[in-house]
């Protein structure tokens, strides 16, 4: 039964085909009509004027549909996105508000119950102590990773520089922050996909490319912001589709970069190490802030 649906499937007409359909049908009434009126023979001109009519409509139908399709894969793309980030503020919250303040109230009662322990199991609560100690500080960093509340009180250049030190804090790796210019008036939704773009960057660093030098740049442009991250890792063959290669990483900040109305430029090699190019461009409304703040 399921293959006969699958072969069946193929002659079914899409959307597209249906609606050109119903216009050659029109077409062909109204031509018809219009044959017939013109014989002289009897035929009411109200006929013609309601196939007419529907011609028309099918045809603004046909047109109203082709642009809405057209706006469709990029709409239901930004809806993705902002769903994505809504996701990771509720996780944020709950990783900081309940399980923080639930390792916070163990961390209590454990103290509480030192002071009621013999002395031969104090060594056990030092390392219990230790453990919820950790515990509390990864919860708080993976809720900063999930929502940089950061980025609206202290500016992307700062929000950078504070997950640097964060992520590379116990790692052999010499990073570098460069930004001689003032990053203010920067609309948050670019703030926050250059944030999101060097935060993958830097994950992929760290688990694929065992480099030793990481260097993030970070200009403002007459066109918009300019983002380049590099490092000196084992490198990859960049591909045209990173999505389909399984390289998720980098298929998740071209589409950051992409719905940003960006582009985003990746130049590696085996053991040539990675440069990541990004270029955001500046909104209209934005646009003449950027201008008014630029350094001197």
């Amino acid at each position: 039964m399921y293959a006969s649906l699958k072969s069946f499937k193929p002659w079914l007409p899409s959307r597209k085909n249906a609606r050109r359909l119903t216009a050659a049908l029109c077409i062909s009434s109204a031509i018809a009509s219009l044959l017939i009126f013109s014989t002289g023979a009897h035929f009411p001109s109200g006929l013609l004027i309601l196939n007419l009519a529907a011609l028309a409509s099918v045809w603004l139908q046909h047109r109203n549909a082709g642009t809405s399709i057209q706006f469709q894969p990029q709409e239901l793309a930004d809806r993705l996105l902002q769903v994505q980030e809504n996701e990771r503020h509720r996780l944020s919250r709950e990783l900081h508000d309940d399980i923080g303040q639930l390792l916070t109230a163990a961390k209590l009662q454990a103290q509480w119950l030192q002071r009621r322990l013999p002395d031969d199991l104090q060594s056990h609560f030092e390392t219990l102590d230790h453990t919820l100690d950790e515990t509390l500080a990864k919860v708080r960093d993976v809720s900063a990773i999930l929502n940089p509340r950061q980025l609206t009180s202290l500016g992307l250049e700062a929000s950078l520089r504070a997950h640097l030190l964060k992520t590379l804090e116990n790692t052999s790796v010499l990073w570098s922050l460069e930004c001689h210019q003032r990053l203010t008036g920067i609309p948050e939704e670019m703030a926050l996909t250059a944030f999101r773009v060097t935060q993958e960057a830097i994950t992929n660093m760290l688990r694929h490319a065992q480099a030793r030098n990481l260097l993030v740049r970070i200009k403002r442009l007459p066109e918009g912001l300019s983002l380049h991250i590099a490092d000196d890792g084992l490198g990859f063959s960049p591909v045209r589709n990173p999505g389909e290669a399984g390289q998720r990483g980098m298929a998740g900040m071209a589409e950051r970069v992409e719905q940003a109305g960006g582009t985003l430029t990746v130049t590696s090699g085996p053991g040539k190490g990675t440069q990541i190019e990004a270029l955001l461009p500046w909104a209209p409304r934005a646009l003449e802030r950027a201008s008014k703040n630029k350094a001197p």
